[in-house]
């Protein structure tokens, strides 16, 4: 069982509002509000679709780049020392800083 859909590239979560006896959700990994909801797994689909094209379509009419969901970069702040505990491992192992906390995440994704 998932609660994500996706869409054209872009990723959209699956909600229910109990009190409002309604699905509903929201495009992540985008600073702009995308959101969309209804009453039956198929309308969700229909609407949160409907969302993602508006916000396509807006972008064209105002000539503005859609930002991309999920670049693959972003930054992680850590402590100093475990900042220097990964440096060290990647130097004695021959690899970047960049592909050892990448493979960490991996392995914790995954696992």
């Amino acid at each position: 069982m998932t609660n994500e859909m996706e869409y054209r590239g872009y990723y959209g979560t699956v909600e229910y509002s109990s009190a409002d006896k309604v699905l509903y959700g929201k495009v992540i990994g985008v600073n702009s509000l995308i959101s969309y909801e209804g009453d039956s797994v198929q309308t969700l689909r229909v609407d949160f679709e409907g969302a993602v094209d508006d916000y396509l379509e807006m972008c064209r009419e105002n000539n503005v780049d859609p930002e991309k969901t999920y670049k693959g970069s972003f930054n992680v702040r850590v402590s100093p020392e475990l900042h220097r505990s990964l440096a060290m491992y990647s130097a004695t192992h021959g690899k970047s800083l960049n592909s050892t906390v990448e493979e960490a995440i991996r392995k914790y994704v995954t696992e």
